[in-house]
C-alpha cells in the first residue's frame, strides 16, 4: 500500500516538471551544447530546463589518447565535459570510501528537490491546512454545535478505558508535537530567519529536530497498539450503509444508529493507520539515511506494469543516488504529513467543538447516556445486554 500510494503521488508530482519540457530538442549548437541564456533565464525563474543534451554530452575520453598520454591532458573530453559527468552522475571517478555515496561529487537532483520543498511543498501543504481551516469555521457557523437531543440524563457509562485513552492521547500528543516540528523545520529558512533572525531560527530548528527524531517513537508505538485495539470495531459493515445515507446526523436531524464506531470515526482510524504507518515508513529512512531505499525499486515496479504510460508520462527514475532516496523520502514524508494533519483537524473538531459530550469519551472516559443513545445506540444496548454498563448513581439532570 505504501508502494502503491508513494509511487501515484510522485506521478502526479513529476507530471508539473515533465508537461513543462519541450517536445523537439532544443538547438543549442550554437554554444556547443553549453546552456544557452533561454536556459539561463528560465532556471531563475524556476522553470523547468531540458537537460538531456547536456546529460549525452560528457565528452570521448579514449579519443586523442596519444594526445593525452603526451601533455597529461584529459583526451577527448573537455573540462565542461568532465563538469558534465560529475553533474549527472556518469563520471568514473575513484574515491578512498567503499561507501557508494562518496562516489556521489555532485548531485543535479538537489535543485529539483530544493525548489519543489520551498516552492509547492509549502505553498500547497501550508494551503490546505489554512482551507480546512477555513471549511471546519464556516461549517460550524451554518450547522453550529450538535447537541444532545433532551439534554443529559446525568447516567453515565464507560467509553473508553484507561488504557485506550492512553495509547489515544499519546498518539495524539506525538502527532501534534511532530507536526509543529515538522513545520518549523519546513518554513525556518524562509520565514522564521527572515523574521526573527539567523540565532532563534538555528536554535527553534536545533530542539525541533530533537523532539521530531525522539517523538516520533512513541508516535509508531502508539501507532501499532491503537491498531491492534480497534481495529476489529473499525472493520465496515452494514450500519456504515445507514450512516451515510443519513450523513450520520451532522446534516439534517436524523441520527443514525452506530456500533462502538461509526462510518466517520471508521474513516478517521484508517486514515491514521494507513497514513501513519505509510509517514513512520518514510520517516524511518530518514532517521537511518540511505539505509533504507523506498523510491528506485517502487518506479521500477510502476514502469514494469506500464502505469507511467497509462497517465502519459515518462517511465520514472529506477537509478538513484542516495542523496536522491532521502530527498524523495523526505519529500512524500512531508506531504503524507499534511494529509495527515488536514484530516485531523476534523477529527479534533468534531471531538471538541463541534459535538456536545463528544470530549467526554477521551477526557474522563465516562460518556452521558442520553450522548451514547443518540450517536452509539447499538453499542450502548450491547453494553446492556452484556451487563456491562450500569449507572454511576449520579442524580437525573433537573
Amino acid at each position: 500500500m505504501h508502494r502503491l500510494l508513494t509511487a501515484i503521488f510522485l506521478m502526479m508530482s513529476l507530471a508539473m516538471p515533465l508537461a513543462a519540457q519541450e517536445n523537439e530538442p532544443v538547438d543549442r549548437s550554437a554554444t556547443g551544447g553549453a546552456p544557452t541564456l533561454e536556459d539561463i533565464m528560465a532556471r531563475q525563474n524556476g522553470q523547468d530546463v531540458d537537460n538531456a543534451a547536456r546529460r549525452a554530452n560528457t565528452g570521448d575520453p579514449d579519443s586523442a589518447a596519444g594526445i593525452a598520454n603526451q601533455l597529461g591532458t584529459l583526451g577527448g573530453a573537455s573540462d565542461p565535459d568532465l563538469w558534465r559527468a560529475l553533474r549527472f552522475g556518469t563520471a568514473d571517478v575513484t574515491v578512498s570510501t567503499m561507501d557508494t555515496r562518496g562516489r556521489v561529487l555532485m548531485q543535479d537532483g538537489g535543485m529539483w528537490w530544493l525548489q519543489f520543498r520551498e516552492g509547492p511543498l509549502l505553498k500547497y501543504g501550508m494551503g490546505l491546512l489554512a482551507v480546512t481551516l477555513i471549511l471546519l469555521a464556516v461549517f460550524f457557523l451554518l450547522r453550529g454545535r450538535i447537541r444532545i437531543e433532551g439534554g443529559k440524563n446525568g447516567r453515565t457509562v464507560e467509553r473508553f478505558k484507561f488504557v485506550e485513552r492512553m495509547a489515544h492521547w499519546t498518539l495524539a500528543g506525538s502527532f501534534i508535537l511532530l507536526g509543529l516540528t515538522g513545520i518549523f523545520t519546513l518554513i525556518g529558512r524562509k520565514f522564521i530567519a527572515p523574521t526573527f533572525g539567523l540565532e532563534l531560527n538555528a536554535w527553534l530548528l536545533t530542539v525541533s529536530k530533537f523532539i521530531h527524531n525522539n517523538v516520533s517513537w512513541a508516535f509508531m508505538l502508539a501507532l501499532v497498539v491503537v491498531f491492534f485495539m480497534w481495529v476489529w470495531h473499525n472493520i465496515p459493515d452494514r450500519t456504515d450503509i445507514t450512516w451515510i445515507k443519513q450523513a450520520g446526523g451532522i446534516v439534517g436531524s436524523k441520527h443514525p444508529p452506530a456500533k462502538k464506531f461509526n462510518f466517520g470515526q471508521k474513516i478517521i482510524f484508517w486514515s491514521v493507520i494507513v497514513l501513519g504507518f505509510s509517514v513512520s515508513l518514510s520517516g524511518l529512512s530518514l532517521l537511518f539515511p540511505y539505509e533504507l531505499p523506498l523510491f528506485a525499486k517502487t518506479f521500477g515496479i510502476f514502469n514494469d506494469i506500464g502505469a507511467t504510460g497509462l497517465v502519459g508520462l515518462d517511465p520514472l527514475p529506477t537509478q538513484m543516488s542516495p542523496q536522491e532516496e532521502m530527498q524523495y523520502a523526505q519529500l512524500w514524508h512531508a506531504i503524507v504529513a499534511f494529509v495527515m494533519m488536514a484530516i485531523i483537524f476534523g477529527h479534533i473538531y468534531i471531538g471538541t467543538l463541534g459535538m456536545e459530550g463528544a470530549y467526554d469519551a477521551m477526557g474522563s472516559g465516562e460518556v452521558d447516556e442520553a450522548w451514547a443513545e443518540q450517536h452509539h445506540s447499538i453499542w450502548l444496548e450491547e453494553m446492556r445486554e452484556k451487563d456491562a454498563v450500569s449507572p454511576k448513581g449520579a442524580t437525573p439532570a433537573e
